[in-house]
């Protein structure tokens, strides 16, 4: 019976290991939504490729060369496992859990660079570095740990990722985001380069990116549990696991609440993630209190980070990526060192030493920075030569006018991820609808390119060509614009020769200076502004002409700069002397 019971023991927790497999999987969907969410609406289907290519593409890395990368036998002293084909060529005897189980773990890693680097990289060369992290960066230094390399065998413990998935995905994503650049506009930097202002691009759909949070959480217990083997371990597990991210949630509220006046949705959301990603490596051998103080740095070491990276590093990263994972992954591993205890169930499996705080002293502190650091080194080299290579030849970033139209048309032929959907907020019409961008980074018109140029003030034209009543030569330009450019554009017009004008003042909204929310830390400012709305007709005088003066006058450097229409005219009649057409206009042109 004893044995009938231990086979059966065997045979459940085998069932739950390819289980947490399955939910870590779902993981994915997770970082899809939250990553889509925290971007903007014009890169939504982008980024749910990347997403989904990333595990496609890591799988054909993983059976390749991944998997016996990590699992395979000991080679150069435990620095990787040998090459092998078994899954080809012996699969009767193949151990398919393990393979299926690390390949789950393996895509994470991959794609956490996708949020970092999110709305201005290449999509080929995004699919060459995933294949690179998957083949060869993730599943080496994977090996030392997890496959019986030599931080193993030196009493390095991480028992699900802090250090290697989470800290080696955010390096990856940090490196990426600094050689990658900033997304246009978001930084404003005076004459001398430097940085004036950190310019907010708020995710267009956080109820997606909460959706996604939610998803990743679930798969957590997966993700920090699925190696249990017993009753009680799996239970401590996933105690911490719910304990952590719960307190730094909380913390994370707090904490903006007081410094930012209100509580800061987003970076809650980012909270929940830096508490999951911290107490990851330690699950296993910490207890209530030592899951809740882990929780607790992590909810405050989020916040740090991104203000760090917007305001310090100028690293653009749109979905927070390296503050949750690199800052508090590393945190996770360093913790190990603190609050190791013997009284958690997994602790007598561990093989390691009691953390500093419970009086184990600093010798498994002193292997949980030396892991580490070790770690954090070969990703450093590796990743930034693997970005150095695709820069130099395929290049990593888009070019500015895809950027600006959006990475769903230009590098998919995707009109909109939304296809039968109005992308507006209709619950308060005093307040800003979805806006595409903010700030161009040019705020000179003869400095500016083209496609800058073109998104600052778009010029819309109704095409009646070939169509016999619009043969008249004569055009009508509507120009809408800040009220506080109306001079410049008058006298920009009666300089062309135009001084018949029809003007309006109407009400539009978009982002400018002075509503004062903020978003991450940083402000942003939508609000209802007067604008003008000024009408020319001409005939003699070139329309390009008119549109030129127009957008050169108009432009400050953003979108919703202005904007102008274009409408060819049948028919122009004076009713004072009833002329038309051309001799109707020459006392107004």
């Amino acid at each position: 019976m004893e044995e009938i019971m231990e086979v059966l023991h065997s045979e459940i927790f085998s069932v739950w290991f390819l289980i947490g497999a399955a939910l870590v999987f779902w993981m994915q969907a997770g970082f899809a939504m939250c990553e889509s969410g925290f971007t903007r609406a014009k890169n939504a289907g982008n980024i749910i490729m990347k997403n989904l290519m990333d595990f496609c593409i890591g799988t054909v890395m993983w059976f390749i060369c991944g998997a016996s990368f990590m699992l395979g036998d000991n080679i150069m002293n435990g620095f990787a496992g040998q090459l092998s084909f078994d899954v080809f060529t012996n699969f009767s005897n193949f151990n398919y859990s393990a393979f299926v189980f690390n390949l789950v773990f393996c895509a994470t890693t991959a794609t956490i660079v996708s949020g970092a680097m999110a709305e201005r990289t290449k999509f080929s060369s995004y699919c060459i570095y995933s294949a690179v992290i998957s083949a060869i960066i993730y599943p080496i230094e994977a090996h030392w740990t997890w496959g019986g390399g030599f931080l193993a065998e030196w009493g390095f413990h991480d028992y699900a990722g802090s250090n290697c998935i989470h800290m080696v995905g955010g390096i990856c994503a940090l490196i990426g985001a600094w050689m990658l650049g900033p997304r246009i506009g978001k930084f404003e930097r005076d004459k001398s380069g430097k940085v004036k202002k950190v310019n907010a691009f708020p995710g267009h759909n956080l109820v997606i990116a909460s959706l996604g949070v939610f998803i990743l959480w679930l798969g957590w217990y997966g993700f920090n549990g699925a190696a249990a083997t017993d009753v009680e371990t799996m239970g401590s597990v996933f105690l911490t696991t719910t304990v952590a991210p719960a307190v730094a949630t909380v913390v994370c509220m707090i904490f903006t609440w007081i410094k930012y006046g209100k509580p800061d949705v987003s970076m809650c959301l980012n909270a929940s993630l830096a508490g999951l990603v911290a107490i990851t490596a330690p699950c296993d051998v910490t207890d209530c209190t030592g899951a809740a103080i882990i929780g607790a740095v992590a909810g405050l070491l989020v916040v740090f980070g991104v203000w760090f990276n917007d305001n310090v590093a100028h690293v653009d990263d749109p979905v927070g990526a390296v503050a949750v994972h690199m800052v508090n992954g590393i945190w996770g591993t360093v913790a190990v060192g603190l609050f190791a205890t013997s009284t958690a169930p997994g602790f007598a499996v561990a093989g390691i030493q009691e953390g500093l705080f419970y009086g184990g002293g600093l010798e498994q502190l002193g292997k949980q920075f030396g892991g580490m650091l070790i770690t954090a080194a070969w990703t450093v080299v590796t990743i930034t030569l693997t970005f150095f290579i695709i820069k130099k030849t395929v290049g990593l970033r888009v070019s500015e006018e895809e950027e600006i139209t959006g990475l769903d048309a230009t590098e998919h032929g995707l009109p909109s991820a939304y296809a039968g959907f109005a992308i507006m907020d209709i619950s308060n019409t005093m307040t800003m609808s979805v806006n595409e961008n903010t700030n161009l980074g040019t705020d000179s018109y003869e400095d500016a390119s083209l496609a800058k140029r073109d998104a600052a003030v778009p010029v819309v034209r109704e095409d009646q060509t070939g169509i016999p009543e619009f043969s008249s030569g004569i055009s009508k330009v509507v120009i809408i614009a800040k009220l506080s450019r109306y001079d410049k554009l008058r006298k920009a017009m009666n300089e062309l020769g135009v001084t018949g004008m029809t003007v309006t003042q109407v009400m539009g909204c978009g982002i400018q200076k002075g509503a004062g929310e903020r978003y991450r830390g940083v402000e942003i400012d939508a609000t209802l502004l007067p604008k003008v709305k000024l009408e020319v007709v001409v005939a003699a005088i070139p329309v390009e002409d008119v549109i030129e003066a127009a957008k050169k006058a108009l432009y400050t450097g953003h979108i919703g700069d202005g904007k102008i229409f274009v409408y060819p005219l049948s028919k122009v009649v004076k009713i004072r002397t009833g002329e038309e057409n051309f001799e109707a206009l020459q006392d107004v042109e």
